[in-house]
């Protein structure tokens, strides 16, 4: 097989060599589709990342592992692994630093890939994490793999990075990532592509907050007037949070958990509201946060006060023109696949979250197609296999080097 140039391979070019990979690439999906990795399963995860690194080591990789501290509540996750190789092409000379993510987590519990092991009917692969992610992992590998052995090296840097947690939103992994996202000019996120094979350009931002509300008890049948109801005040705040639903375009409230009370015989003296908010832009979240905070400020009940606390925030992956950019090149070379690509705004977060807030222009959805993602339909669209890698390939060539426009 002839190799592509090395100016910046047709994605059509790159394809027989996708093609070629494509049992072993169903074979090595088996295999990790066999391992138990969820968030809080650190043995499993860490198999995975030992899978990964070996592989990234063979193309020339340097690998690096860290070990995170146990998230808030003392829970102990795999390791983020870290993995860099250097192009032919100096920053002067015009070479970029491609930033590709993944994760290796699942939602699953331990022993479900023993109760739902891979299996392949028709076209769909199935099992524990075979879209979300380990295609999309396996797939940047491969992607990866193609470049090397076709000697395509027009970048100033590769940067693969895998992460532990992602299922549970990162907490762990969350400093490692933003420090490998630094410098980086571009970043492609491997979740599978949606089910109708759209790419993601956007991704809602989220942020938590806690409402302790705090009242005076008071014995509810001999003199409740001495008492100041949190409960009542809570209420009020649940109607009024949901009500900023519709004020702001992309912007969601949910009053998710209300807790009050302890006893029907005592005026409730405590409450607690935990909310969370949606936004496509940064600017929405921040809106909405002081919109919670004015309502607090005012409670419905005298002698009730309101305590606002921010949990987390994880930022939007926002729109912008930087980020359609490397769309339209994905775009440009989907067709010489063939392949019409379209891409969507999704309220679900992940990493390419926490990247795109570093200010890096991100793609998202680039693994194969597939879908039922948390369930036990999970599958990927094994035809979609070669042709996505050819493209992921072609992608990384063309954004690392800056002469390709």
């Amino acid at each position: 097989m002839t190799a592509p140039s090395r100016q910046r391979p047709r994605a059509v070019a790159l394809l027989p060599y996708a093609e070629e990979r494509l049992g072993r690439f169903l074979s090595d999906l088996a295999e990790l589709v066999a391992v138990d990795s969820g968030s809080y399963s650190p043995s499993g995860v860490n198999r995975v990342a030992d899978w990964t690194a070996a592989r990234l080591a063979a193309i020339g990789f340097t690998v690096e592992r860290v070990t995170p501290a146990r998230t808030a509540d003392g829970r102990q996750t795999g390791d983020v692994l870290v993995a860099r190789k250097t192009g032919r092409l100096s920053a002067g000379a015009g070479g970029r630093r491609i930033l590709l993510v993944a994760h290796m987590d699942t939602v699953f519990q331990d022993g479900t890939a023993a109760e739902r092991p891979f299996a392949v009917r028709g076209s769909l692969a199935h099992g524990p994490g075979v879209s979300d992610d380990k295609g999309g992992l396996l797939a940047g590998l491969t992607a990866l793999e193609i470049l090397a052995e076709t000697g395509v090296e027009e970048y100033g840097e590769l940067v693969f990075l895998a992460t532990p947690d992602e299922e549970i939103g990162s907490p762990a992994s969350r400093a490692v990532t933003e420090r490998a996202a630094r410098g980086a000019h571009y970043a492609l996120a491997l979740e599978c592509a949606r089910e109708n094979g759209d790419l993601v350009i956007a991704r809602k931002g989220v942020a938590d907050f806690l409402l302790t509300v705090t009242g005076r008890a008071a014995h509810s049948g001999i003199e409740p007037e001495r008492g100041a109801n949190a409960a009542l005040t809570a209420a009020h705040l649940v109607v009024e949070l949901q009500a900023l639903n519709g004020r702001w375009d992309g912007v969601t409230v949910n009053v998710g958990v209300v807790r009050a009370g302890t006893r029907t015989n005592i005026v409730c003296p405590e409450a607690e509201l935990r909310v969370e908010v949606r936004s496509v832009t940064a600017s929405g979240i921040v809106r909405a946060w002081k919109a919670i905070e004015e309502a607090a400020a005012r409670p419905a009940v005298p002698g009730t006060g309101v305590e606002v606390e921010r949990l987390d925030l994880c930022p939007p992956m926002e729109d912008t023109v930087a980020s359609h950019h490397v769309l339209a090149h994905a775009r440009a070379l989907a067709a010489e696949l063939g392949i019409p690509l379209g891409a969507v705004a999704t309220g679900g977060v992940g990493d390419a979250n926490i990247i795109a807030g570093a200010g890096v222009p991100t793609l998202d959805g680039l693994g194969p197609v597939g879908g039922a993602d948390h369930t036990p339909e999970e599958w990927l669209d094994t035809a979609t296999v070669p042709s996505r890698i050819a493209l992921l390939a072609s992608l990384v060539a063309t954004l690392g080097d800056s002469r390709n426009g």
